[in-house]
């Protein structure tokens, strides 16, 4: 084992950047504890930005992009997986400043590493991947800030991306009333179908007039926009309810005043699983490969490492939805 294929971001002297499949040898990769086999990686956001050449994500290149990984063990110099163990890499800093997952081979730190739980295949671990875990995790912070589904309806917002559609589907497993806020009207029936009971318009959402507070509405929230309608949605929650924090594609100001804090007791809770400890994933993990496994499929779309640069176009200019599992 010399060579192995690859994804390669390269800027040009212009400043232009291109992604194209390469084949490398294995000294490109960087010296680390552990050399995993990639079987399948995901696409999310953040690795259409790095193969954009957005220096924001990614500093150095050429590149290899992905922030997600699984794979078997091939060496570990920790002494930590045995040879041949099923593991998974999601974060941290790999396929930012790291390289990353649309890769046959990744070397990473051991403490980036978890080993996937027995009774989870690799391809639906990777159907989740950073976008479903960023889900558990919203989740699992609703219900430690005391929602349950007889409180009221959970309002998922970016209901078509990655993390609001497995939010929705995860939510309607455990018995929660979820209402979907979607700027894209055909999606209406797939939202339904994976369990939203009603979906509304993100744009009439916009364009509701300025106000202190808006009826109470929400017992809880699930936001991946930010901006104007993180605060619509934080002006909308019942008294005591919490919004769980994801996302910023809509914008990074809040114009909010204290009045939901204060007269209404509502939390906003931050979710960044990148960063999130080693720990605190194993623990998601084994629940998404227990009580909150959920079927994905008709939410994944299976592609090769060939197909993977025109998606990531797709997902920079606005037009994809769902979850790309990419075999590697």
């Amino acid at each position: 084992m010399q060579s192995f294929r690859a994804l390669v971001t390269e800027i040009s002297p212009e400043g232009q950047a291109s992604t194209a499949l390469q084949t490398l040898p294995l000294t490109f990769l960087p010296e680390s504890d552990v050399l995993i086999k990639v079987a399948y990686s995901s696409l999310n956001y953040k690795d259409a930005l790095s193969a954009s050449g957005h220096k924001g994500i990614t500093r150095n290149f050429p590149h290899i992009p992905g922030i997600d990984a699984a794979g078997v063990v091939i060496t570990d110099l920790s002494g930590k997986f045995p040879l041949g163990a099923r593991v998974l890499v999601t974060g941290f800093d790999m396929g930012m400043n790291s390289h990353g997952g649309l890769s046959e081979y990744i070397r990473v730190p051991a403490n980036w590493v978890i080993e996937i739980p027995e009774n989870l295949p690799s391809r639906i671990a990777m159907q989740w991947g950073t976008a479903g875990l960023t889900a558990a995790m919203a989740v699992d912070s609703l219900i430690s800030n005391q929602l349950s589904p007889e409180k009221g309806e959970v309002l998922v917002t970016g209901a078509s991306g990655g993390v609001g559609m497995i939010s929705i589907r995860l939510l309607s497993h455990l018995g929660f009333s979820v209402v979907a806020l979607s700027g894209k009207p055909a999606f209406e029936e797939t939202l339904k179908g994976l369990g939203a009971s009603r979906v509304i318009s993100r744009q009439q959402f916009a364009e509701e007039p300025v106000k202190a507070l808006y009826p109470m509405e929400y017992a809880g929230a699930i936001d991946t926009l930010g901006g104007d309608y993180l605060v619509q949605v934080v002006k909308r929650l019942q008294y005591g309810g919490s919004v769980a924090v994801c996302g910023m594609a809509a914008g990074v100001e809040l114009p909010l005043q204290v009045y939901p804090f204060i007269l209404r007791g509502t939390r906003m809770l931050g979710i960044y699983s990148a960063e999130s400890p080693l720990f605190y994933k194993q623990v998601l993990w084994e629940k998404i490969a227990e009580i909150w496994s959920v079927d994905l499929e008709s939410l994944s779309q299976e592609i090769n490492l060939e197909e993977v640069p025109s998606v990531l176009e797709k997902m920079l200019a606005g037009n994809s939805s769902g979850r790309y599992l990419v075999k590697i």
